[in-house]
């Protein structure tokens, strides 16, 4: 089953418990995506610019709004994802407990829609 591991965290939790240099992943992270790697899990995963370099779009009476930033006031901002390949929810619940974030922030774990049939 596919599994989306959604990384949420404050921004400034993000900056001091995964310093990157010269975009450099910290060894924390390193690790893991080696670990997800290995065990044949892992499909994709990216991290996410802070929220000051998005844009919200939202089309209400035919016309298109664009805001800048995040349009919900959150404490966590959604910060990167990982597209996981597993045997149940309980084995993504494991990943997301051994993300580094998940010890400063917030791992939501959420079944992929299966628009393929089985």
């Amino acid at each position: 089953m596919k599994f989306m591991l959604l990384i949420h965290s404050t921004e400034p939790a993000v900056i001091d418990n995964t310093r990157v240099d010269g975009g450099v992943m910290s060894p924390e992270y390193a690790a893991y995506n080696d670990a997800l790697i290995k065990a044949g899990a892992m499909l994709a995963g990216e991290r996410l610019q802070p929220t000051t370099t998005a844009a919200s779009v939202r089309v209400r009476d035919g016309k298109t709004e664009v805001l800048d930033g995040p349009y919900a006031e959150t404490k966590e901002q959604f910060g990167g994802y990982y597209l996981i390949d597993v045997a149940d929810i309980d084995t993504a619940v494991q990943w997301a407990a051994r993300c580094p974030s998940a010890q400063f922030g917030t791992v939501e774990v959420r079944p992929i829609w299966n628009t393929r049939g089985a």
